[in-house]
């Protein structure tokens, strides 16, 4: 993983054999990023994305192997207990195959590059689960 910065962008480069999601904390980490937004595309060789079953209040996941594009890539940084918080949804498919898969990013892995902007915002939201609605949403008051 490599990156620059300008102003409050971040230009990320993520290599052959790294996980996003890993790499992204890593970064926020090192650069003290509390809050702001990720966007991608790229390419990935294992992909776990999951749905929210509201019925059971939990993470419905599959994990998909082989040739996928990033197609759209989005989510947000917070924080939950004062650590990194990602939430990021992902959409990968494979034109050949007639393949398109989506949902919340449980884990990637870069098999040729990955080319992402993570825009940092001033301040910090945290999150506090919600036993209404079975997540971990944007807690704004104390």
């Amino acid at each position: 993983m490599e990156y620059r910065k300008f102003g409050s962008t971040y230009i990320l480069r993520i290599d052959r054999g790294e996980e996003i999601l890993a790499s992204i904390t890593t970064l926020c980490n090192a650069e003290k990023i509390r809050l702001g937004s990720v966007s991608g595309i790229g390419a990935v060789g294992e992909v776990t994305l999951g749905v929210f079953n509201r019925e059971k209040f939990a993470y419905e996941s599959t994990t998909y192997t082989g040739d996928y594009e990033i197609a759209s890539c989005s989510g947000t940084i917070t924080t939950k207990e004062g650590e990194t918080y990602l939430h990021i949804h992902m959409a990968v498919g494979n034109a050949v195959k007639d393949e398109c898969h989506g949902g919340h990013l449980n884990r990637a892995v870069v098999s040729l590059t990955g080319e992402f902007v993570i825009q940092q915002l001033d301040g910090t939201v945290e999150r506090e689960y919600s036993p209404e609605v079975g997540l971990n949403l944007f807690k704004f008051s104390e």
